[in-house]
């Protein structure tokens, strides 16, 4: 089994001591985000768990327990999501010396066991095309020696979110933008030799040179911890995920960043860690 640790919420950031208790344990108990009445017990020891992919914005203070999950035995890679937003946007973000953590994180591990997230990108009168190419090119080039690929996307409406979206004058970006900045995006990447891919996008952006991305990786998992994986695509997700089976923990609506384009935030009330 592939744990994603987690879509629904930053456990590195705000729930490192729920996780390790899980961990200490052997088991995790998950509700279902549609019905809450059906918990899932599932099983974590090591030898069951092929790899877990943590998923965050801030790391740091997850850090000191890495040398604990190595112990134990787990395999992991991390998906670190750094964007150009600032606190309008991402409200409860703290990015003073981010990019010094996902360094540190990235010489830790290896460069090939975080994968840097660039998005979701949107636009609106702060966060233009321009400054997205600015941002992006002054990260790639301070990442680009501490990881092996950038994954974009570009923002889709969700109904929930429709008046977060009017409130900050977030827009989806039209197919011309779209080509715009992917053409720009993927040159700047060429530039710093960092390869990019696309996360669920229903556009074919390889004329860009930007492949579809596979965030739960099988055939990354394998490379690094040469182990097999299941390439089955997993059924769960979108229609142009090119996600592997995997098994989602946390919740919904417990992310404390507060971040206003975020998906996770559902307006209903939040699911406890169990």
């Amino acid at each position: 089994m592939i744990l994603s640790a987690s879509r629904r919420t930053d456990l590195p950031a705000f729930f490192g001591d729920w996780f390790m208790r899980c961990l200490g344990e052997k088991k995790v108990r998950v509700q279902n985000p549609v019905n809450p009445k059906i918990v899932s017990e599932l099983a974590l020891d090591p030898e069951g768990i092929g790899c877990i992919v943590f998923w965050t914005k801030d790391p740091r203070n997850f850090l000191k327990r890495l040398p604990e999950i190595d112990a134990l035995g787990y395999r992991y890679y991390f998906q670190f999501t750094l964007t150009a937003y600032d606190s309008a946007i991402e409200r409860n973000l703290d990015k003073t010396n981010i990019v010094d953590a996902f360094i540190a994180l990235s010489e830790r591990l290896g460069k090939e066991r975080v994968i840097w997230r660039y998005d979701p990108i949107f636009l609106n009168d702060t966060f233009t095309i321009p400054r997205h190419l600015e941002h992006f090119e002054a990260l790639c080039e301070k990442l680009c020696n501490h990881t092996e690929k950038c994954v974009i996307s570009f923002i889709d409406q969700y109904p929930f979110l429709k008046e977060s979206f009017r409130q900050n004058n977030i827009r989806e970006l039209s197919d011309g933008e779209i080509d715009i900045l992917a053409g720009a995006l993927s040159a700047v990447g060429k530039k710093y030799k960092l390869p990019l891919s696309a996360c669920c996008e229903k556009v074919n952006l390889d004329r860009y040179g930007i492949t579809r991305s596979k965030c739960i990786d099988g055939d990354l998992i394998e490379r690094l911890f040469n182990i097999r994986v299941n390439p089955r695509k997993d059924p769960s997700q979108r229609a142009n995920c090119g996600c592997c089976v995997s098994r989602d923990i946390g919740a919904y609506n417990t992310c404390l960043h507060d971040c206003v384009y975020c998906y996770a935030r559902r307006g209903t009330p939040p699911l406890p860690l169990l």
